[in-house]
C-alpha cells in the first residue's frame, strides 16, 4: 500500500474504495452532536425554571439512563468497527449483515434494560441521596425515559453503521429532525399548552423519547427501503462467527460504558449525599456549559473510529495510525479553543441556566476545572475512538477502570473523608483525565491495536 491512503482528501489507489477525509466525517458528527447539545442546553434552561430540585432530578435521571444505555452503546461500537472494516475491504454485503446482526442484538438487550428502569426507578433514583422532592422527580424522569430504549437502540445502531460507511451527513439531517420535534414538544409537555397538562420532568422525558421514536422510524425507512448505500435484508446475518466478533468487541466496550456511567454515578452519589442538592445541580450545569467542547471531541472520535477501521480493512495499518494521530491533533486544537472561551465567560454562561447564588458559584468553579482538562479529554476521545475502531476495546476498559474508579473516585473519597470543600471533590477529575490520556496515548503509540481483529 502507498501513502495515498492517508491523504486527507480520501484519495486511494486505483480500484480501492475512496475513503472520506477527517473533516468529512468529523464535521457532520460535530454538527449533529451540537444540535443535541443545544437541545440539552434548552432542556436545562427549561428545567431550571422549575427550580433546583427539578434540575438535580433531571441530572440524576440522565445519569441512570446513560448507565442503562451502556450495553447498547457497546453494540454500536462493535457495529462501527466491523462495518468500517468491511467497507474498507469493499465488502458491502458484509457491512449490511453486521448492521442487521447489531440491530437484532441491540433490540434484544433493550427489553430487560427497559424492565429494570421502569420497575426500579425509585430505587435507582434513591442512590443519589437527593431530598424528597428531587428524589420523586428523578424517579418519574427515569421511569419514562426507560420506555424509549428500543427507539434509541434503532437510532444509535443505524446511525453508527451509516457513519462507518463514510455517510455522516444523513445521520446529521435525521438528528436535526429529531431536535426540531423535541424542542416544541419539550415546551408543550413540560409547561402544558394546547389543552395538555403540565407534566414537568415527565414531559422532558416524553419529549425526548417521542422525538427519538420518530427519528428511528425514519432511519428504518431509509435503510429497509434501499435509500442509502448501506444494504439491508442481507441473508445469513445471524451466524456464529459474526456474532462472536460483535461479542468480542462489544463486551469490553459494554463493560467500559458500564464502568464510565457507574463511576460518574458514584461521583454524583458522593456529591449528592455529602454536599447537597446545590453542589449536585452545579455539577450538571457546569457540564452543560462545556458540552460544546465535549461534543467536538465526540465528532473526532467518530472520525477516528471510522478511518482507523477503514484503513485496517484495506490492509493499510500505517494509514490507520496517521489518521488517528491527525484526529487527535485537530481535536486538541478545537477543544482547547472552545474550552478557553467557556472558561473566560463562565459566569454569564452559568447564569443562563440558574440564578441561585451558591449554585452559580460552584458551577463556575467546576467550569474552570473541567475546562482546563480539554486537551486531555481530546486525547481520550480521538485516540480512544481509534482504538475502538480497530476493535481494541479491552485496553480502554482497563484505562477507564484505573483512571475513573481508582483515581477519580479515590481522590473524591479522600477529599470527602477530610471534609474538604466540594471544589476538592470536583478537582478529582483532573487526575482521572490526565491518567487516561497518558494510558491511551501510550497504547496507540505502541500499535498493538493494529492486530486486534484477525483478517
Amino acid at each position: 500500500m502507498t501513502d495515498t491512503h492517508d491523504r486527507q482528501d480520501g484519495a486511494v489507489d486505483a480500484g480501492a474504495t475512496r475513503r472520506p477525509g477527517i473533516w468529512h466525517l468529523a464535521l457532520p458528527s460535530i454538527l449533529g452532536n451540537l444540535s443535541f447539545t443545544l437541545v440539552g442546553l434548552v432542556q436545562t434552561r427549561v428545567v431550571g425554571e422549575l427550580g433546583t430540585e427539578a434540575l438535580a432530578a433531571v441530572g440524576a435521571g440522565q445519569r441512570i439512563f446513560f448507565l442503562m444505555q451502556a450495553v447498547m452503546m457497546a453494540v454500536s461500537i462493535g457495529t462501527t468497527a466491523l462495518v468500517a472494516r468491511a467497507w474498507g475491504a469493499n465488502d458491502r454485503a458484509e457491512a449490511g449483515r453486521v448492521t442487521s446482526a447489531s440491530l437484532v442484538l441491540a433490540c434484544g438487550v433493550a427489553l430487560p434494560i427497559t424492565l429494570v428502569g421502569f420497575g426500579f426507578a425509585g430505587q435507582l433514583a434513591g442512590a443519589f441521596g437527593l431530598e424528597d422532592e428531587a428524589w420523586h422527580l428523578a424517579e418519574d424522569n427515569i421511569r419514562w425515559l426507560s420506555v424509549f430504549n428500543f427507539s434509541i437502540a434503532v437510532t444509535a445502531i443505524i446511525s453508527a453503521a451509516m457513519r462507518a460507511t463514510g455517510d455522516a451527513w444523513t445521520p446529521l439531517w435525521v438528528a436535526g429532525g429529531i431536535n426540531l420535534v423535541n424542542i416544541p414538544l419539550l415546551y408543550v409537555l413540560t409547561f402544558g399548552h394546547f389543552g395538555l397538562p403540565a407534566l414537568g420532568v415527565i414531559g422532558v422525558a416524553l419529549a425526548s423519547g417521542l422525538s427519538f421514536t420518530l427519528g428511528g422510524a425514519f432511519l428504518l425507512w431509509l435503510w429497509l427501503g434501499g435509500r442509502i448505500a448501506l444494504p439491508a435484508g442481507v441473508s445469513g446475518a445471524l451466524v456464529r462467527e459474526r456474532m462472536r466478533r460483535l461479542f468480542d468487541i462489544g463486551y469490553p466496550a459494554a463493560m467500559e460504558q458500564f464502568v464510565i456511567q457507574a463511576g460518574f454515578m458514584g461521583f454524583l452519589v458522593i456529591i449528592g449525599n455529602f454536599y447537597g442538592t446545590e453542589a449536585f445541580a452545579a455539577y450538571n450545569v457546569g457540564v452543560n456549559v462545556l458540552l460544546v467542547a465535549i461534543t467536538i471531541g465526540l465528532g473526532f472520535s467518530v472520525a477516528s473510529s471510522t478511518l482507523v477501521g477503514q484503513h485496517l480493512g484495506a490492509g493499510d495499518p500505517p494509514g490507520a495510525a496517521r489518521a488517528g494521530w491527525r484526529c487527535m491533533i485537530y481535536a486538541v486544537i478545537a477543544m482547547v479553543a472552545i474550552g478557553a472561551l467557556s472558561m473566560a465567560y463562565a459566569e454569564p454562561l452559568v447564569h443562563v441556566f440558574i440564578d441561585e447564588e451558591r449554585t452559580v458559584e460552584l458551577a463556575v468553579h467546576f467550569v474552570y476545572l473541567l475546562g482546563a482538562m480539554m486537551p486531555f479529554m481530546a486525547v481520550d476521545w480521538a485516540l480512544g475512538g481509534g482504538l475502538r475502531g480497530a476493535g481494541d476495546t479491552r485496553f480502554p476498559l482497563v484505562a477507564t477502570i484505573i483512571a475513573l474508579i481508582f483515581v477519580r473516585l479515590g481522590l473524591a473519597a479522600v477529599a470527602t473523608a477530610l471534609a474538604l470543600p466540594v471544589e476538592w471533590v470536583y478537582a478529582a477529575l483532573v487526575g482521572d483525565y490526565i491518567t487516561k490520556a497518558a494510558m491511551l496515548g501510550w497504547r496507540f503509540y505502541r500499535g498493538r491495536w493494529k492486530k486486534a481483529i484477525p483478517a
